[in-house]
């Protein structure tokens, strides 16, 4: 995949402490959880007594979302923390810490305090950086507990509205024979939209120019604003805009048609079969969190899953919250790692490294 741009590898923060996200929260990120932009936002659940995890929680919970405040993470971890906070009785504070493909949020939960205070969401990215990272600072499987998957979101292909492909063979088509001018924007080096971009690659067998943004919400606004000719992104982001006709929606990588798109046709109909890839999110917590905390925790992310407002948000975003028996710490460690041994072979063989 060429690059359009030259990249600048993410600065290195120093990770702070819970006290300092804390201070943070307090001078601006309480915001209403499921609200328009910003930076943060806060889910109040009253006060609780911590329940079977002694006295925990006892103070308000920080979740930190490693892109841009209203990407496809984002509004996942907004609506699941307001029932969670409901059944932990105490606020939750969504602060957004972007940079380095996601890892700079992982990096700085993964040295924070083992308390349950400071919790991280997280997507197929956990999986693909110990590949894209030479020198990643943190291991995804030995440096946290996890606590449970929450949903897997399918990706929709789509174009700028005055891209002249209308179909997705015709996309393959003209951009195999305008390959020196078609751009493909992503969210920048690990995002759900470059993995997607190697899969188009792969499937299709075409070298796209590649134009990376810092998060989703700018390389979509470049999309709708014709800058930049066509992208792979989540339903969490693009289904408004598909259905409202202010982007050209090419299929989606799934095997089988999905309800909130009901006319979109699959990549396999398209005739790629081998282009498909959802975007799977989940929670973690600082390795060594006590298993009491951690099971508290995913026992609030079960009741989230189950409450209808998330169930009807998802389903509007062509998505829904994991079953159940997918929700657990152990299935969501198998997963991270099923994931590792899947996409590393595939980002060695594109050549593409973060630095």
């Amino acid at each position: 995949m060429r690059n359009a741009f030259a990249r600048t590898p993410g600065e290195r923060r120093t990770p702070p402490r819970r006290g300092i996200a804390a201070s943070l929260a307090s001078i601006g990120l309480l915001l209403a959880a499921c609200q328009g932009g910003g930076s943060g936002a806060s889910a109040s659940g009253g006060g609780g007594d911590g329940g079977e995890a002694g006295n925990y929680p006892e103070d308000q919970i920080t979740f930190i979302v490693p892109f841009s405040a209203g990407g496809p993470t984002d509004t996942v971890t907004r609506l699941v923390a307001e029932p969670m906070a409901a059944e932990l009785g105490v606020e939750i504070v969504v602060q957004n810490v972007e940079g380095a493909g996601g890892t700079v949020a992982a990096e700085q939960v993964a040295n924070e305090e083992p308390d349950g205070y400071q919790v991280l969401m997280h997507h197929i990215g956990m999986s693909t950086a110990p590949t894209l990272y030479p020198d990643l600072p943190y291991d995804p499987l030995e440096d946290f507990e996890t606590v449970g998957l929450v949903t897997e979101v399918p990706m929709t292909i789509v174009g700028s509205p005055n891209f002249e492909p209308n179909t997705f063979e015709e996309l393959v088509a003209y951009v195999g024979d305008n390959l020196d001018t078609v751009t493909y924007a992503n969210a920048g080096i690990g995002a759900a939209s470059q993995l997607c971009g190697l899969l188009f690659e792969e499937a299709t067998g075409l070298d796209v120019t590649e134009v990376p943004y810092e998060g989703t919400g700018p390389a979509l606004d470049d999309l709708l604003g014709d800058q930049v000719d066509f992208m792979c992104d989540q339903t969490t982001n693009t289904t408004e805009n598909i259905l409202s006709g202010a982007v050209k929606a090419y299929a989606v990588t799934t095997p089988e048609r999905i309800d909130a798109l009901p006319d979109v046709p699959t990549t396999e109909e398209a005739g790629v079969p081998d282009l498909q890839v959802s975007v799977w999110h989940g929670l973690y917590v600082p390795a060594g969190t006590p298993a009491e905390i951690v099971e508290r925790l995913n026992a609030a992310l079960k009741v989230a899953l189950q409450d209808q407002n998330v169930i009807d948000s998802l389903a509007d975003l062509g998505t829904a919250p994991v079953p159940q028996d997918r929700a657990t710490p152990e299935a969501h460690t198998q997963h991270l790692s099923d994931q590792i041994e899947l996409w590393a072979p595939i980002i060695e063989a594109s050549g593409v490294t973060a630095g």
